[in-house]
């Protein structure tokens, strides 16, 4: 209706149309207008209505076309605009992911094929170093089965939480390998342990109480993790993806706090082998439970142990008690084979070398 045509109405019929006006609508005329009367009013009123009808029905068809083609910097919107945290590392089609895990099961296969059947040093520091440039270096940190615990701890306790396919497989393979044979991901395929173990260069002999009671920190840690992620979603934390000391070096940006703790652990992994597996991990504390009843673990001799303590003194760890190597803290380094006397006999007369012993 045209406004001639709503004063051409009596004032009775132009009341009455007032009136059918949904009351919200009423309310803001008057308001925009209270000095004009309800007659102007209604006139806005019955303007408005029908646009207001429409508006979602006009919204559905016409198509928003995204003015530019990339996002808007603080020299376009002003110097109070902060551009948003990229995700890092970005999403990853199916098929990428399905690689990744094949590349974690092949590497898991892999190192424990080298460590418990051809018990090779050299092998396993070749594969230590391709899996710190494929899962380090290349995928930035993540896969990250350590950071997968947070994750599960969230979909079992958030129902509204969705989980990956993937995060499950990652943060699960590992937990069946240390079932299975022992600590495997952390011998050559994690890479937070590789940094760690290509920079091992005079290690040192923690006291076996000092090292007993530096480990239950990484129990500590595992339950503060849980905790945090399995608050409600506005004070959730994932305080092991932020307090990660390496994966600044991954992706080369981090905060420096991390980076100087990040770079304070490997300078002390000189002289103590591995000292965020051993003590902070807690990934670690859940492998080293789980290692404890695995079907086959670590022999430090070939076929016959000899008693002679070389191999004590070699493991920079502190993972072998009683000239025999612990399932529990066994990082599946094969230090332990090149100072074995048997082991070199046994590689001298060309015999492949034989697990028979099994370790405690």
């Amino acid at each position: 209706m045209s406004a001639g045509e709503f004063h051409g109405l009596g004032r009775g019929a132009r009341r009455a149309r007032f009136d059918s006006c949904p009351p919200p609508l009423k309310r803001w005329a008057t308001r925009f207008s209270p000095s004009k009367g309800w007659g102007t009013c209604s006139l806005l009123a019955l303007c408005v209505w029908p646009l207001a009808l429409t508006a979602p029905a006009l919204a559905q068809q016409i198509d928003y076309v995204r003015p530019v083609d990339a996002a808007p910097s603080p020299e376009d919107i002003g110097e109070e605009y902060v551009l948003p945290v990229v995700q890092r590392p970005l999403p990853r089609p199916v098929w990428r992911e399905t690689v990744d895990a094949a590349v974690l099961l092949g590497a898991l296969g892999l190192c424990t094929w080298i460590v418990l059947w051809r018990r090779n040093r050299r092998e396993l520091v070749l594969l230590t170093i391709i899996c710190l440039l494929y899962f380090g270096a290349y995928r930035e940190g993540c896969i990250c089965p350590i950071g997968a615990i947070q994750n599960v701890v969230v979909a079992l306790t958030d129902p509204a939480y969705a989980i990956s396919y993937f995060a499950i497989v990652f943060f699960l393979l590992p937990l069946l390998l240390a079932v299975l044979f022992g600590r495997v991901f952390c011998g050559g395929v994690c890479p937070l342990g590789a940094i760690q173990e290509l920079v091992v260069l005079r290690p040192l002999r923690v006291p076996r109480v000092l090292d007993k009671v530096l480990g239950l920190f990484k129990w500590v840690y595992l339950a503060l993790a849980v905790w945090f992620a399995a608050r409600p979603a506005e004070t959730r934390e994932f305080v092991i993806c932020r307090f990660d000391p390496f994966v600044g070096f991954f992706r080369f940006t981090g905060p420096m706090h991390m980076m100087l703790i990040g770079a304070g652990l490997l300078v002390l992994g000189l002289f103590i082998g591995r000292p965020y597996c051993r003590y902070v991990c807690p990934y670690g504390a859940i492998l080293s439970l789980l290692s404890r009843i695995s079907w086959r673990g670590v022999t430090i001799t070939p076929d016959k142990e000899l008693d002679c303590g070389l191999c004590a003194a070699s493991c920079p760890y502190g993972a072998i008690k009683d000239l025999r190597a612990q399932k529990s803290s066994c990082l599946f380094c094969a230090r332990c084979f090149n100072t074995c006397p048997r082991h070199r006999v046994r590689g001298q007369t060309g015999t492949a070398p034989q697990g028979s012993s099994q370790s405690s």
